[in-house]
């Protein structure tokens, strides 16, 4: 699945895809250590202009943070704990989606890094505010326990708005910011971390294929 940016900053893509591709044709906070730590560039790229005015999305991640063999483990893990979670069916998303989807977020907060603090207090490898964690009746500084927290806030923002990419924002803007912008919010940092999250999945789902 290849994502391209369109001129009015909307993401869709560039050829006919699977159900979880059919959640992105129309498209258009809380920082992310690993864009802190300056692992995936400084903004977006875009590679030439296309023939009808749209715009490739260049890879995002110059330097790809590869994960230790049991933070691997265990983030796949931790996404079939939740496998057969109604989200999935809500937002159009088969396991290996959710899998791969799941794994991009956790790659783009922290950078597979069980220690990343964000500047505003986001804690772990799926950078939890400490408020969230509570929420979720977990240890943000238990890495386990942090992937299991992340995981579930996923899947509940995919239950809440039935689209991926709707979920990506909310789990980095909140849900009331995607609910008072009927979409994506018209945050740079947030739009940015959409784009980047959907750009590690088309290579994950590249290496996966």
């Amino acid at each position: 699945m290849v994502l391209v940016m369109n001129g009015d900053g909307s993401l869709s893509e560039s050829t006919a895809q699977d159900n979880f591709a059919r959640n992105y044709n129309d498209g258009v906070g809380q920082g992310s250590a690993a864009e802190g730590l300056q692992l995936f560039g400084q903004d977006i790229a875009v590679d030439s202009e296309t023939a009808d005015g749209d715009f490739r999305v260049a890879s995002v991640a110059p330097t790809t943070a590869v994960p230790g063999p049991e933070i691997l483990q265990a983030i796949d893990a931790t996404a079939m704990r939740y496998a057969s979670h109604p989200a999935l069916r809500r937002a159009g998303l088969s396991v290996t989606e959710w899998r791969l989807l799941f794994r991009a977020n956790i790659e783009i907060e922290s950078a597979y890094n069980v220690g990343a603090r964000s500047q505003v207090g986001a804690i772990g490898l799926g950078q939890l505010m400490p408020e969230t964690a509570r929420d979720l009746n977990v240890d943000p500084h238990n890495w386990q326990q942090n992937l299991d927290g992340s995981a579930r806030y996923l899947l509940m923002m995919l239950v809440q708005f039935g689209d991926a990419r709707l979920a990506l924002a909310a789990y980095n803007a909140g849900p009331d910011a995607v609910t008072r912008n009927n979409g994506i919010p018209p945050y740079r940092e947030t739009q940015n971390h959409v784009s980047r999250v959907l750009a590690v999945f088309n290579r994950l789902e590249g290496e996966n294929s």
